[in-house]
């Protein structure tokens, strides 16, 4: 049995946007899509963090025909804009109407690249849209069609947006802080996790957690 993680005691981070609140934002923008695209859409996701907001918004879209691609960059300088395309578009998207699906919008910089970038495709129509709009971080001004919902200049987790590859999974968006972060990328696994916390969490009676390894030996039955 493996021993139970090591609780960091990192408060829960508060919870800028639940369940709930992502369903409505999912369902709102899928109904405006489908409504300015009736001839059918190609959604391109910017990977990884737009994969799961991407994966719900297609789901949603029920009236007319979704097609889906992705785009994957490496960004060269944080806030530069200057990226290297990774993955490249499978789709011939000639002649149709793409909707670009980022997770987050903030300076502009690396959207204004990828707009140029598809607009070399010869699309019939191209809109953005983003989960959230952090536009307090706004350097290049960029039309942004479709949006969840506006946040203000916070660092955020969840619901495909990361911190060294952690927390995409968690079904909801939150507030950290990124000084904690910069210390133990993992500083809030124990907060976020239900099965984490709880294995780590001690047991009534001071026994350790059911995920604890038992020190000392066991005594066996004659």
């Amino acid at each position: 049995m493996k021993p139970a993680p090591a609780a960091r005691g990192e408060p829960p981070p508060a919870v800028l946007v639940d369940r709930d609140a992502l369903a409505r934002h999912v369902e709102r923008i899928a109904g405006q899509i489908a409504t300015d695209h009736p001839d059918g859409v190609v959604l391109v996701g910017i990977l990884k963090g737009a994969l799961i907001f991407l994966a719900d918004l297609a789901r949603a879209i029920s009236d007319v025909a979704v097609t889906v691609d992705f785009l994957a960059i490496s960004r060269y300088a944080p806030d530069s804009g200057r990226v290297r395309i990774l993955k490249d578009l499978d789709v011939d998207v000639e002649g149709r109407d793409v909707v670009l699906v980022e997770d987050l919008v903030d300076t502009g910089l690396t959207l204004a690249y990828l707009l140029a970038h598809v607009r070399e495709r010869s699309p019939r129509a191209l809109d953005v849209c983003t989960l959230l709009d952090r536009p307090a971080r706004r350097i290049v001004p960029q039309p942004v069609r479709y949006v969840g919902q506006e946040i203000p200049d916070v660092f955020v987790l969840g619901y495909g947006l990361h911190h060294a590859d952690l927390y995409r999974n968690v079904p909801r968006v939150v507030e950290a802080d990124p000084r904690t972060l910069q210390q133990d990328p993992g500083a809030y696994l124990d907060a976020l996790y239900t099965r984490r916390a709880r294995d780590a969490a001690p047991a009534p009676g001071g026994r350790e957690g059911p995920g604890a390894r038992v020190a000392g030996t066991v005594r066996r039955r004659p």
